[in-house]
């Protein structure tokens, strides 16, 4: 078991022991057994999955947003396409990370609420609360968990 109480802040990048699997639309938008996973007090693991393992066509950049991150850098934004279906600013990536991240380039992360399913080996994971943070919940894993109402100070 895991406790996101005992992650580190700064934040700690290590690879996923788990394959990542995203759907959307129906359709598997992205397949790794190479992602890698950022691990920070009071959070879920975020899973950056290798540009390459996602389906092309898939990511439209977003005009939506961009935001700071003072561990990792800028981060950009992606429409997400799957099937039939469109899913705004549903990814981000950063295209010039700090030196502390560079691992994370050329990485997309998927916010797993806005897909239709996320799965680390064969757990459907869950979504973290709120519309910012886009951590994946599994069973194995403990909080209490920011991104609800009322945790914005922690």
């Amino acid at each position: 078991m895991e406790n996101v109480w005992d992650y580190p802040r700064p934040p700690r990048l290590e690879p996923s022991v788990r394959p990542v699997r995203i759907v959307l639309g129906g359709m598997q938008i992205a397949a790794s057994d190479r992602a890698l996973r950022v691990l920070e007090t009071s959070h879920p693991p975020v899973l950056y999955v290798p540009a390459a393992d996602v389906a092309a066509g898939v990511l439209q950049p977003s005009a939506a947003r961009s935001t700071v991150c003072e561990w990792k850098g800028r981060a950009i934004y992606w429409d997400v396409h799957g099937g039939e279906i469109v899913r705004p600013a549903s990814a981000w990536s950063y295209p010039e990370p700090v030196a502390a991240f560079a691992a994370l380039r050329d990485h997309v992360a998927f916010y797993p609420g806005r897909m239709d399913a996320c799965f680390l080996g064969d757990e459907q994971v869950r979504s973290q609360e709120g519309d910012f943070y886009g951590g994946w919940i599994t069973s194995d894993l403990q909080g209490p968990f920011k991104g609800g109402p009322g945790t914005a100070g922690w």
